[in-house]
């Protein structure tokens, strides 16, 4: 099936495609590189995958090589025809959805126990990262997230406690999951190549902590991570019970918050639910 297809230089040449700066594009053409992000996930023969911002299909074509049936959703009408072309050798198993992917309810594109797979565009990536960790019914729709993000904001999804990148979105990534980077990936890689290094981050549900909604862990975060450089007794002021909540389990307030261990925030929010 894929050595029926044209090499993806060519079908970008033919299509006349350039990565939008405008739409945080970077192009990844090298086959076996792509491969190996498509294996992380596990066997996805006959399997449910998601992918946000296809553009001309390289992830495309390693995730139907897979076995996977995809959804793609792809809001650069430039690369619909290259996507089509595709779509004609993936024996009904790719479906692409002419959309902003901030729009879409994961339950049209995704069925239950699937996966979420995709080179993230930059400028949408941690947003997109954020409505999927927040999602109120847990464990949710998605088995596992393979995510290329900026190598930056990978750290920041698996950063340790106390480390320069904790902040709100480490927390969030890790109160009911298990995240790790599962490979760095040299800009070099990328057409045209991006000013930083990327990483591919890999996400499973966990349990979710007994007694704790994500409305309090949402809250918690930003007004902590908010003012950052600020003591909690400052940081969190704003929160309603906050404080007492500090008192009670012992955490001394003049902390600041990337000092707290996601297991502390998912306590302080515990008495606040």
């Amino acid at each position: 099936m894929s050595q029926d297809r044209p090499p993806l230089r060519e079908v970008i040449a033919r299509h006349g495609l350039t990565a939008s700066k405008a739409l945080g594009q970077n192009f990844l053409l090298d086959g076996q590189l792509l491969r190996r992000i498509a294996d992380v996930p596990g066997d996805l023969t006959g399997k449910s995958v998601y992918e946000v911002g296809p553009g001309p299909g390289g992830l495309t074509r390693a995730l139907l090589d897979a076995g996977a049936n995809v959804t793609a959703v792809e809001r650069d009408r430039r690369c619909m025809p290259a996507l089509a072309e595709l779509g004609e050798t993936a024996d009904g198993r790719l479906r692409v959805i002419d959309a902003d992917a901030m729009t879409i309810d994961l339950a049209s594109v995704l069925e239950p126990g699937g996966h979420i797979v995709a080179n993230l565009p930059y400028n949408v990536g941690t947003a997109l990262l954020v409505k999927w960790l927040t999602v109120p019914a847990w464990p949710p729709r998605w088995a596992s997230l393979t995510l290329m993000f900026q190598q930056e904001v990978a750290e920041r999804i698996v950063a340790p406690t106390d480390s320069d990148a904790f902040g709100r979105l480490t927390v969030l990534a890790q109160w009911r999951s298990t995240a790790t980077i599962a490979m760095r990936v040299h800009r070099s890689a990328f057409t045209p190549p991006p000013k930083v290094m990327s990483a591919v981050v890999h996400i499973v549900p966990a349990a979710q902590p007994d007694g704790v909604g994500i409305k309090k862990v949402e809250q918690l975060t930003a007004a902590a991570f908010g003012q950052r450089r600020k003591m909690l007794r400052q940081s969190v002021k704003s929160v309603p019970g906050a404080l007492d909540a500090l008192a009670t389990l012992g955490i001394d307030p003049a902390r600041r918050a990337e000092t707290l261990s996601v297991q502390e925030f998912v306590s302080i929010a515990r008495l606040l639910s």
